[in-house]
């Protein structure tokens, strides 16, 4: 990434008034946010760009359109996804929200013996439960961190395997359910040492930014299911 780009000049992130534009007229009005570490937003600062993380991102973005809005954030760093469920599901029920961002299974795939089927029957139980209760639901496939130059040589490989199975996996729930998908992990800047933060497991605050491009993309477009093709 050249010294001088910042989020103003970055091509992936969003251009001045195009939020207002994609999000214009949007419907929802209770936003609740359930996960892990991605959820709850642990982004490392970047030069040149805002240190605000994704999640509280895409809120101040609806907010813009509609101040009145809600948003509930029941992130928390390290769960993995039964424990999203298990802790934060009832909450987010109790929200009322017309709006949910699920993110988890990162820590799972974290360790080697990654089960994705029980990931996908926790994301399915969230996901049915949210969109019942009246909820559009946005999932997600995660930027690949195996990517990140903090990841060990010796462990990158196998954590690249799992972190896309969970990538393909969530995609299938996600066309299964109906979900507002946005797909993340083979985007052009997936292997871009800019995009991670210094541990290894997290990203940066350009990351971010580019998440949150993405994401207002596929709120405005409604395509459930379907990734996101970057608005290129």
């Amino acid at each position: 990434m050249p010294s001088t780009l910042t989020e103003a000049t970055d091509p992936w992130c969003l251009r001045p008034g195009e939020a207002a534009d994609l999000l214009r007229g949007h419907p929802w009005h209770r936003f609740v946010v359930l996960g892990d570490s991605v959820a709850e937003g642990l982004c490392e600062p970047t030069p040149g760009y805002p240190d605000v993380q994704w999640a509280d991102r895409i809120a101040a973005e609806l907010r813009t359109v509609r101040p009145e809005l809600a948003y509930l954030n029941l992130g928390r760093r390290g769960l993995r996804a039964h424990e999203v469920r298990a802790t934060q599901l009832g909450d987010a029920l109790a929200f009322a929200p017309d709006l949910a961002l699920v993110v988890c299974g990162g820590n799972d795939a974290f360790r080697p013996g990654f089960d994705p089927d029980a990931v996908d029957a926790e994301l399915t139980t969230m996901v049915t439960a949210l969109r019942d209760a009246g909820a559009d639901v946005i999932t997600v496939g995660m930027f690949d961190v195996s990517h990140s130059p903090a990841v060990p040589a010796t462990l990158r490989a196998g954590l690249g395997e799992r972190m896309r199975r969970l990538s393909r996996h969530t995609r299938a729930v996600a066309e299964r359910l109906g979900t507002l998908h946005v797909h993340l992990t083979e985007h052009p800047l997936v292997a871009d040492p800019s995009l991670y933060s210094g541990d290894g497991r997290h990203g940066s605050a350009r990351s971010d930014a580019v998440a949150t491009a993405e994401t207002l993309r596929v709120l405005a477009a409604g395509d459930r299911g379907v990734p996101s093709d970057g608005g290129r």
